[in-house]
């Protein structure tokens, strides 16, 4: 019974790319950058990951190297243009895209902002932007006075709809950005539509769990498409079903923070089915990476990898597990934005050569198209095979 599970650090990149400098990314070293600044925190200690071979991927000199590791190794760059969540998993399931999904720096156009408004009957606040945090400090109490939902973007192709709960209730939140989602296709394409809730009073609001993303459907099929076609099971935890608006997906479950995604994960590779296990731990990219809080990050990185021996033992025999990311988001610099980043390529299983190093791989779909053949699949997405180069 064949399974490959994709485990998704988010925004955990580890150098940058040759074309950083287009997307003002030059310096950018997501896990690098931490580490450094960690170094003299004694509680600071990645061994899982040491001793699956983290310290020996290319351009990672700052990690311990065990004379013996677990696993294989490797880095991926990133062919597709931009550096968002859509884009990267996208790539990491099998698309490449040949121009980013548009972003708004100055906001939204006019029209767009008056069509949504009409479609939901109300006016809005915001259109810039914004911190979602910040966002809703600056104004929540006028939102609260006037039920008018908060509308912002980032560097990310994104268009965020904030409401407090007792305000606009959930599903209506939800609501809104379904007919977000159905204006913004075409030239106006963002990535994704998400849902903000939050709940609380002013000076001290709180975002809530319920986000909720609405993504652009994948261009083409998708390995996750393929699977499915062929009969496979194909298992979603966090936010994959929404990243890929459901395509491809037979089982999902949403997540509350990165370690429920931990729980849930193991719960499913204790069970017995054929196909993929995709899981995303956002935690590093929205609570982390986004806010600047390299401290945090560490933690959180600590927390993984003190759980990384439960998800080994959990793992079956026919069973190979990919640990990588989808693009970087480095808490040391100025920006609180996504950066342009390798991502790293551990990869496991009773399977898999231990030690060996597959080195940089052009694309991240080099993933999807090793999956194909592991699962023997007939697909036609983009990427390059290297399940000869890790099998025993």
């Amino acid at each position: 019974m064949k399974r490959a599970i994709i485990i998704v650090l988010d925004s955990l990149g580890i150098g940058e790319l040759p074309d950083a400098h287009i997307y003002g990314d030059e310096g950018s070293n997501t896990l690098g950058n931490i580490v450094k600044s960690m170094k003299k925190e004694q509680w600071f200690s990645l061994k899982n990951l040491e001793k699956l071979g983290m310290g020996y991927i290319d351009g990672i000199d700052y990690l311990g190297r065990p004379d013996e590791i677990l696993g294989a190794v490797g880095r991926m760059a990133e062919i597709s243009k931009g550096k968002d969540t859509t884009t990267g998993h996208w790539e990491i399931a099998g698309i490449i895209l040949d121009r980013p999904f548009p972003t708004y720096p100055d906001g939204f156009p006019a029209d767009v902002i008056e069509e949504f408004e009409k479609a939901i009957g109300r006016r809005i606040l915001g259109n810039y932007t914004a911190s979602g945090t910040a966002i809703i400090e600056e104004l929540g109490r006028q939102h609260m006075e006037t039920g008018k939902p908060i509308v912002y973007t980032s560097a990310d192709s994104v268009f965020q709809i904030a409401a407090h709960e007792e305000i606009i209730p959930i599903d209506e939140l939800y609501d809104m950005c379904r007919k977000a989602r159905e204006i913004l296709k075409g030239e106006h394409g963002v990535g994704r539509v998400i849902a903000r809730p939050f709940i609380g009073e002013p000076g001290n609001f709180k975002r809530t769990e319920r986000r909720k993303d609405f993504s652009l459907k994948p261009v083409r099929k998708t390995v996750l498409d393929y699977a499915e076609e062929n009969g496979y099971e194909v298992r979603a935890v966090g936010k994959i079903k929404d990243i890929f608006a459901g395509s491809g997906i037979t089982h999902s479950v949403h997540t509350s923070n990165n370690m429920d995604g931990v729980d849930k994960t193991i719960a499913w590779l204790k069970e017995e089915f054929p196909g993929i296990l995709f899981t995303n731990l956002v935690d590093f990219d929205m609570l982390y990476g986004h806010r600047n809080d390299t401290v945090a990050y560490a933690k959180g990185l600590v927390e993984f990898d003190s759980r990384l021996p439960e998800i080994l033992d959990s793992l079956k025999e026919e069973d190979i597990l990919f640990i990588t990311a989808d693009h970087g988001c480095d808490p040391t610099t100025e920006s609180t934005d996504h950066s342009r980043e390798y991502t790293p390529l551990l990869i496991y299983g009773s399977s898999i050569k231990a030690g060996a190093n597959i080195h940089t791989r052009k694309s991240f779909s080099d993933i999807a198209s090793t999956i194909k053949e592991y699962l023997n699949i007939d697909a036609d997405i983009e990427g390059e095979s290297f399940l000869n180069l890790i099998l025993k």
